[in-house]
């Protein structure tokens, strides 16, 4: 009697270590989950000659959907259509591939490619997971192919896309005194002097772990901040120019925008 108690106490102490083992994976596989990405600004509608590829990734849509915000600009890849209209603002919900990638990281730093294809797949899987075997493997190599074309010109993946109400509008006249704002030139030394926030000396990217420096054109507007990247130079597309702020430029008491180079060191990557 006693030795089948204890056989029993034995065997009901055995079941709830292996439940409590497999039921740990699912709560840390819930508490690792990655929140989406979150985007707003104002819709840019092209019509490129993306390749089949891009039209592959973008739900066999043919235009290109951008959205702009602030001075970046991310190429929206959306997985079923959806109706988007040039100019307006939208909430956009989904994944920032280079910036999920990154997070991932890569032991080769970079070395042998950029992305690794097996990072494309999380991105796609964590954004898109419904979709068939297949379909995840020929998007993670579509994915894979722009980003290794453009590593510094953001690509993201959309869950979820929502047109924004208008809150309000302009004062009459408002839209027509910004676009009387006179612009000069500032060369670069005297303009990093007035640099408030932001740093011009970053770590190189995974996709060029050797660095370098790069003279960045670029338009700063009345608030001191930069307005518009005049370039596609890869290596300055990777700067976070929304971090960059300079005192708001004046001259003869009056607001300006201001061109200028902002030159950008890339250390390397150890």
């Amino acid at each position: 009697m006693n030795r089948n108690l204890r056989i029993f106490c034995f065997l009901a102490l055995a079941l709830a270590v292996l439940a409590g083992c497999s039921s740990q994976p699912a709560a840390d596989s819930k508490k690792a989950a990655r929140p989406l990405d979150k985007i707003q600004g104002k819709a840019q509608i092209l019509i490129e000659n993306g390749g089949s590829m891009d039209i592959a990734l973008n739900a066999g849509d043919t235009s290109s959907v951008y959205l702009w915000q602030g001075a970046r600009r991310y190429r929206l890849f959306l997985r079923t259509p959806v109706k988007v209209t040039h100019g307006e603002e939208y909430s956009v919900e989904g994944v920032d591939a280079q910036k999920m990638i990154d997070d991932i990281g890569d032991p080769d730093q970079g070395k042998n490619g950029y992305p690794l294809l097996s990072s494309c797949e999380r991105v796609v899987r964590a954004v898109w997971g419904g979709i068939a075997f297949d379909q995840i493997d020929l998007n993670a190599q579509v994915l894979r192919t722009r980003v290794q074309r453009y590593p510094a010109r953001p690509v993201f993946l959309v869950s979820k896309i929502e047109q924004m109400t208008s809150t309000g509008t302009k004062k009459s006249g408002e839209a027509d005194k910004d676009e009387k704002v006179k612009e000069v030139s500032v060369a670069p030394d005297k303009q990093s002097a007035l640099l408030v926030e932001g740093s011009p000396v970053l770590t190189a990217p995974l996709w060029e772990p050797k660095g370098g420096s790069v003279k960045c054109p670029v338009l700063i507007d009345t608030e001191g901040k930069i307005a518009q990247l005049e370039t596609g130079a890869q290596l300055c597309e990777a700067v976070q120019w929304s971090t960059f702020r300079y005192q708001p430029p004046v001259q003869a008491g009056h607001p300006v925008k201001v061109r200028t180079d902002v030159e950008v060191r890339f250390e390397p990557r150890k």
